[in-house]
């Protein structure tokens, strides 16, 4: 499943702030960073409920926000890119 992922954590505590890298380093694990708290994920139904359940380990539910959207696939059908796309497809062949 293609997935959207995107989260908001407060960072005016120094708390704030390593539950802000701990949540990023676990998007990095899962996806692709597309913006800065903006990830789009290819994973599968097991992946998803390992995902959540890393970052909900890390956010604060009271200060913090998770955002998960599914999107239509085939994905690249769906989506305009307008200047940099620095798209990598991992179901192709990393090196050439």
């Amino acid at each position: 499943m293609e997935l959207l992922i995107t989260y908001d954590v407060a960072t005016d505590t120094p708390e704030g702030q390593r539950r802000l890298r701990r949540v990023a380093q676990a998007c990095e694990s899962f996806g692709q960073r597309v913006q800065k708290s903006v990830f789009e994920c290819s994973v599968t139904e097991m992946d998803k409920e390992r995902f959540v359940a890393r970052v909900l380990k890390c956010i604060d539910e009271d200060e913090d926000s998770l955002r998960i959207y599914r999107l239509s696939e085939p994905r690249r059908r769906n989506l305009e890119v307008y200047g940099l796309d620095h798209y990598v497809d991992f179901k192709k062949p990393l090196v050439a």
